[in-house]
């Protein structure tokens, strides 16, 4: 997995990268064929927004969240993420399991 962060309009410090790195692990534990993911943070005055995209198999999905503060603003930037990924996974899965199920069996 591929992660970048930059910052607009903002220093991206090493806490702040350590805190994002941390929590964006955290949906690789829910989906594991993840690509690349490009975190953008930024800051327009009271606003603090922070964006991801991440790229999995076939997908591209795309969050974005804005709060007074930056780190609520992560970490509810990674629930919609974490949201959207087991979302993805699920229909993916679902698919798979509709074909199994419409299978005849022939037992002899």
């Amino acid at each position: 997995m591929n992660l970048n962060i930059s910052g607009h309009h903002l220093e991206v410090t090493p806490a702040i990268r350590e805190y994002v790195s941390g929590k964006i692990e955290r949906t690789t534990r829910h989906f594991d064929n993840v690509i690349d993911v490009l975190v953008i943070l930024s800051v327009d005055k009271l606003e603090h927004k922070a964006e991801a995209t991440i790229n999995v198999v076939g997908k591209d999905l795309h969050v974005e969240s804005i709060d007074s503060d930056m780190y609520a603003a992560i970490d509810s930037m990674v629930d919609k993420l974490d949201r959207q990924i087991i979302k993805y996974k699920e229909k993916l899965s679902g698919h798979r399991n509709d074909a199994l199920k419409h299978q005849v069996v022939i037992e002899e």
